[in-house]
């Protein structure tokens, strides 16, 4: 069977739902991608649509059989999704990926949203060539963790949630913990994430930490004030890596 040269990726989050094709090649958007916002109430029914009507607008541009693969925010395991953070609850213990094959008419997979980033940060990224424990965190809402061994992607890690000073670990180093304390850079580096990537060195001994997020575009204010025996470097591929690691790991 021929390999695969392009797949479509669509990235479901809180505020939007996005998508494109992506050369599976190179990494990169073979058109722009398309935006919806995410409905308020998003339920299943409501989210199935939209990607339904995402697909629809590449479908003419796409081979026939060109993979396609979804994120969401929430742990997935054999397609049925367990948690949701940023969607409405209904999704908790969905089949989640028989509901967006149904609307979409075709076989798709369904991903965690931090493993695509990671996957794709692996592949085309800041990660791109490294060998040994690679970790991503995507520093948002919450933190959201993916996990890659030599390039195998271990599933569904949460330890955004670890306990680190008694507390869970993203309700304080996470970017929207420091907007929503009116924390300078300095302080949330050095009091939040510092003992927060402490505690996942010595728990993991990871080979490099990838920092995602859209709070990674600022990586010089606050990556340079931590002190860690681990390489710690920006993503390279800031809100295009879930659309990106959804397609490929589709075509996988």
């Amino acid at each position: 069977m021929a390999k695969h040269t392009v797949a479509l990726g669509i990235d479901i989050g809180g505020s939007g739902i996005k998508g494109a094709p992506v050369d599976l090649t190179t990494g990169q958007f073979l058109q722009p991608r398309r935006k919806v916002a995410t409905p308020a109430k998003s339920t299943p029914t409501a989210v199935a649509a939209i990607v339904d009507q995402i697909a629809d607008e590449f479908t003419d541009d796409l081979p026939a059989d060109a993979p396609i693969g979804v994120t969401i925010p929430g742990v997935v395991q054999h397609g049925v999704v367990r948690t949701a953070a940023n969607i409405d609850k209904s999704w908790i213990d969905a089949a989640g990926e028989e509901i967006f094959s149904e609307a979409l008419g075709r076989r798709c997979l369904l991903v965690n949203d931090a493993d695509a980033a990671g996957v794709a940060e692996q592949r085309y990224g800041a990660a791109k060539g490294e060998q040994g424990l690679i970790i991503l965190t995507t520093l948002g809402t919450g933190i959201g963790i993916a996990l890659l061994h030599n390039g195998v992607l271990i599933p569904n890690c949460e330890m955004g949630h670890i306990e680190v000073g008694g507390h869970d670990a993203e309700t304080r180093a996470a970017s929207s913990a420091r907007e929503r304390e009116g924390l300078s850079y300095k302080a949330w580096a050095t009091k939040r994430l510092q003992p927060y990537y402490a505690m996942m060195e010595q728990m993991l001994w990871p080979d490099l930490f990838v920092v995602g997020g859209g709070v990674s575009r600022k990586h010089e204010k606050f990556l340079p004030l931590l002190t860690l025996r681990t390489p710690i470097v920006p993503a390279a591929l800031e809100n295009q890596a879930g659309i990106v690691g959804a397609a490929a790991l589709a075509a996988d």
